[in-house]
């Protein structure tokens, strides 16, 4: 099952009346997930995407990623850089904007945008055994959904190298 398999199955399992009823009962993530494990024998990565998307509000795109820099202007020409490279990768890519960050999907996600303070975005990668060097970090605060992660702070930064790790992680994607 694909990406786009998995949401729509899950927004289907949302709208059953008798499961959105007992996903609202549980305040945390992780009791929901429980639930939805136990009780409907599904997976433990489906069960998270239908606790998220039960949960989500129902903001435009737009809407999220204007939310995510407000207050970070300053920040918002290197993720339209970053988008309009992204766009160039194939017909194939995905832009997810969620509450707090952006992902970018092929059959999985291969890179995550997060404004991560007023004057940095994080660009999280996936990629796999690739060494770390001074500018491609650890992921740090991004835990197991990236690899890898570079810090921006200028458009200029959105430079060769930097877009060479874009597309070897959109290949490593599939």
């Amino acid at each position: 099952m694909n990406y786009h398999q998995e949401i729509q199955r899950a927004e289907e399992f949302i709208v059953n009346e008798d499961y959105q009823e007992a996903l609202t009962i549980y305040a945390k993530q992780a009791e929901g997930v429980k639930y939805l494990k136990t009780e409907h024998q599904v997976t433990h990565g489906f069960a998270n995407t239908i606790v998220t998307l039960s949960k989500e509000e129902n903001n435009s795109e737009e809407d999220l990623v204007s939310a995510q820099y407000k207050g970070k202007e300053s920040l918002f020409p290197i993720y339209e850089s970053l988008i309009g490279f992204v766009k160039t990768l194939g017909s194939d890519v995905t832009i997810t904007p969620k509450k707090g960050s952006v992902s970018i999907i092929r059959k999985r996600q291969f890179i995550l945008i997060k404004p991560a303070t007023k004057s940095r975005i994080d660009l999280g990668f996936k990629l796999k055994d690739k060494p770390t060097t001074d500018r491609l970090e650890n992921s740090g605060p991004f835990g197991t959904m990236c690899t890898h992660r570079v810090q921006l702070t200028d458009t200029a930064q959105v430079d060769p190298e930097l877009k060479d790790w874009i597309k070897e992680a959109y290949e490593k994607s599939v």
